[in-house]
């Protein structure tokens, strides 16, 4: 049974930096690219970063220069690296599992944690 599960969410003040955690129980974890998305109060999900099994790495125009994504696949877990944190970053944070970042992009996900909720406020 695969699960993914994030950790490391909660409140933090505008300008702060925060990491999410995203640790996989699934085989085979290397051969699988991995991303974040987000889910603002009342809005859809929206595609964050993606990392491939190479180690390559996309992120979204809108948290370009503020977050980076990284994986340690001797742990199998993938990190959000978030920081200048803004109220718009209020979002229900989920990581998830594809075949390689075009199609973790394109939300062909195989497998999708339940997510993590992280709310910027003052």
């Amino acid at each position: 049974q695969v699960r993914l599960v994030e950790t490391g969410g909660g409140l933090v003040h505008p300008g702060d930096s925060l990491t999410l955690s995203c640790s996989a129980s699934m085989r085979a974890f290397s051969r699988y690219a991995m991303g974040w998305f987000r889910q603002p109060p009342g809005k859809g999900r929206e595609y964050i970063a993606a990392i491939s099994i190479t180690g390559s790495t996309n992120v979204a125009d809108s948290v370009k220069g503020r977050f980076t994504i990284s994986r340690d696949n001797d742990k199998d877990v993938v990190y959000l690296h978030m920081t200048s944190l803004k109220s718009e970053d209020t979002a229900v944070y989920s990581c998830a599992a594809s075949p390689n970042i075009l199609t973790l992009q394109a939300g062909r996900l195989n497998f999708r944690g339940q997510g993590t909720q992280v709310t910027v406020s003052s």
